[in-house]
C-alpha cells in the first residue's frame, strides 16, 4: 500500500510533462505528434479537462486540411466527442466550450439549412457561457466576431426563408463582428486567423485600407499553427485582389 500511494505523485507528474511535450510539439509546429502525445495523457488520465479541450481543438485543425470529405468527418467527429467528455467533465469551463464552439462552426459548413441554425444556436450559447466563465479568453472572441460576420452574410431571401421555417435567424451584425475581432486582437496580437477575418470584415464595411493594412501587417508574424502559412499565402492573394 505503501509503494501504491508514493507512486500517485510520479503519475501526476508523468502527465504534467506529457501536457508539456504535447504543447512543446504543437508550437512547433506539429499538430499531429502533439494529438498522439495528448492521447498518451488520456490514456493514464481520462478526464485531463485541458487534454481533451486541445485534442477536440487539434482534432478541428486537421480535419479541416483534410481533402477527402470522409476523413474529414472522422477528425470531426473525434473532435465532437474530446468536445463533449470536457464539457462533461467542466461544463462552464472556457477552454471545453470554446472547443465546442469551434467544432460546431467547422461541421456546420456542410449542414443543411436547418443544422446550420441549430449549431448557430449552440455555437453562441457555448461562447456566451466561455466569455462569462473567463472574459480574457481570445479564441472565444475570435469565434464570436466570426458567428457575427457569418450571420451577417445571410440574405435577405435566406431569412425570410428561415424565418419561415426554422424560426428565424439569431441577431448578428458586421459591426459587432468587427468590435470582436478587435477584442481578440488586443488579447492575442500574433494571432494570423483573426487579422485575416478582420480584414474580411472590414473590406465587406467598405474600410478597404484598414483591411489591406492588417493584411500587410501579418506577413512579419511567426508562424504558431500549421495552418498560419496558407493563411499567409490567403492573405497575400486577398492583397492583390483589393489594390
Amino acid at each position: 500500500m505503501f509503494f501504491f500511494l508514493c507512486s500517485f505523485p510520479l503519475m501526476a507528474q508523468d502527465v504534467e510533462a506529457m501536457v508539456k511535450e504535447a504543447n512543446r510539439l504543437e508550437d512547433i509546429p506539429n499538430e499531429m505528434a502533439a494529438y498522439n502525445k495528448l492521447k498518451e495523457v488520456l490514456m493514464a488520465k481520462p478526464n485531463h479537462l485541458y487534454a481533451l479541450s486541445k485534442a477536440s481543438e487539434l482534432c478541428s485543425r486537421i480535419g479541416t486540411r483534410e481533402t477527402l470529405a470522409s476523413n474529414r468527418d472522422k477528425w470531426y467527429a473525434q473532435a465532437l466527442l474530446y468536445a463533449n467528455r470536457a464539457i462533461t467533465v467542466s461544463p462552464r469551463n472556457d477552454n471545453a466550450l470554446v472547443s465546442m464552439a469551434m467544432i460546431l462552426g467547422k461541421a456546420s459548413l456542410t449542414k443543411s439549412g436547418k443544422e446550420k441554425l441549430k449549431s448557430a444556436r449552440e455555437i453562441k450559447r457555448c461562447v456566451d457561457v466561455a466569455l462569462q466563465t473567463n472574459p480574457n479568453n481570445y479564441l472565444a472572441w475570435h469565434i464570436l466576431g466570426r458567428w457575427n460576420y457569418e450571420i451577417s452574410n445571410i440574405s435577405t431571401f435566406e431569412r425570410a426563408g428561415a424565418k419561415l421555417f426554422y424560426g428565424g435567424v439569431p441577431d448578428g451584425s458586421l459591426k459587432n463582428a468587427i468590435m470582436y475581432f478587435e477584442k481578440s486582437k488586443t488579447l492575442m496580437p500574433l494571432f494570423i486567423l483573426n487579422y485575416v477575418e478582420l480584414a474580411k470584415a472590414y473590406h465587406k464595411d467598405g474600410q478597404k485600407q484598414k483591411a489591406i493594412g492588417l493584411l500587410k501587417t501579418l506577413q512579419a508574424f511567426p508562424i504558431n499553427t500549421e495552418d498560419d502559412a496558407q493563411h499567409k499565402l490567403d492573405a497575400q492573394w486577398m492583397m492583390k485582389n483589393w489594390e
